[in-house]
C-alpha cells in the first residue's frame, strides 16, 4: 500500500472515530467493471451482513455502481472492509 493510501485510510479512521455511536450504518460506494463477476465479487465481500446493495449501470453501460449500506461494529471494521474489496480487479471506492 503505498502512502497516499495509508494516510487516506488514517485520515477516514480518524473522522470515523469521532463519532463514538458503535455499531452504525455505513454506505459505501464502488465503481466496477460491468462484469457479473466483478459485481458478485463485491456482493459476496458483504454475505451474511443484512446489507442492502443497490447495482446501477453507467449511461455506457461500462460501469456498474454499487452502494452497500450495511451496519458497521466500528471504524477499523469499516477499513478492513475497503482493504478486502480493494483486490477486485479495476474496483474504485468513493
Amino acid at each position: 500500500m503505498d502512502d497516499k493510501t495509508k494516510d487516506f485510510y488514517a485520515r477516514l479512521k480518524e473522522s470515523l472515530e469521532n463519532d463514538k455511536t458503535w455499531p452504525r450504518p455505513y454506505l459505501y460506494k464502488f465503481i466496477v467493471p460491468s462484469d457479473s463477476h466483478k459485481i458478485a465479487q463485491v456482493e459476496e465481500a458483504f454475505d451474511g451482513m443484512k446489507a442492502e446493495i443497490l447495482t446501477r449501470n453507467s449511461s455506457t453501460g461500462k460501469f456498474t455502481s454499487v452502494s452497500v449500506r450495511v451496519t458497521m461494529p466500528s471504524s477499523q471494521a469499516i477499513i478492513d472492509k475497503y482493504l478486502a474489496v480493494s483486490t477486485i480487479e479495476g474496483i474504485v471506492s468513493l
